[in-house]
């Protein structure tokens, strides 16, 4: 591909030229390629057929995930989660040895390596919340936890600059990847002042299907405030709210 520096910048087809916009600015590429025919029935692009299924497969899992805990991921994504989080998923279904190329899914894959995945590249949790916070989940009642003992947030908080706030998040989700469905529910804490002194304990709790046996996925996050005449502001519009996979279970 191209990039186009010129003043006027063009959108569509001349020729056999492609003109697009992308979160890399105003870009040109060459229209080609082979006849979609031809890959979705010659033997010979069996292999491409098999990736594309799988691809695909990973794309909608991903949108099962993004709509599952959209409620806390509209506060804190980057621009590009969307192909990060499907490359995640394709690379997980590439470990499912339950099923043959074309047809892995992704909960019968690895799907432990999701642990740690961050939704916003910009704010990343790993590097905002340094107090130490523990996870737990009972299957047989559904009760999904995350617990922090008392911390300085001045201290265990890597906030952005001109923070005055902030509050803890927590959500859960129980995914059913084959029928493109979840149940979520989320607890936050309070905004908290952001300064010097301890917080009280954090204990936020939710409550999934009792035993489920679907995968399950906990998010933890962060978001930030400041405090204008009494209001509280998302701080930068969200742009540094953290946002990260905490815990995965399978059956």
């Amino acid at each position: 591909m191209a990039r186009q520096t010129g003043i006027i910048k063009l959108k569509g087809t001349i020729g056999d030229i492609s003109f697009y916009k992308s979160a890399d600015g105003h870009l040109a590429r060459y229209k080609g390629g082979v006849d979609a025919n031809r890959i979705a029935n010659d033997p010979a692009f069996q292999r491409t057929r098999e990736n594309g299924s799988e691809f695909g497969r990973a794309g909608k899992g991903g949108k099962v995930i993004r709509n599952a805990i959209r409620v806390l991921l509209q506060n804190a994504k980057d621009k590009r989660v969307v192909s990060r989080l499907t490359k995640s998923l394709v690379a997980i279904t590439k470990t499912d040895t339950v099923n043959e190329r074309g047809l892995r899914t992704i909960e019968d894959g690895d799907m432990a390596t999701l642990q740690g995945f961050e939704f916003n590249a910009n704010g990343k949790l790993g590097a905002t919340l340094f107090a130490p916070y523990t996870t737990s989940l009972d299957r047989t009642t559904g009760d999904v936890d995350v617990s922090l003992a008392p911390f300085s947030p001045t201290v265990r908080i890597a906030a952005p600059g001109g923070t005055t706030h902030f509050k803890v998040v927590m959500g859960a989700a129980e995914l059913d990847f084959a029928n493109e469905t979840s149940t979520f529910e989320s607890d936050e804490t309070a905004i908290l002042p952001y300064d010097s002194a301890n917080t009280a304990a954090i204990d936020l709790s939710v409550a999934l299907p009792a035993n489920s046996a679907l995968p399950i996925l906990q998010v933890v996050g962060i978001e930030f405030y400041q405090e204008v005449n009494g209001q509280m502001y998302p701080l930068k519009n969200g742009a540094f709210n953290a946002l990260a996979v905490a815990k995965v279970d399978t059956v």
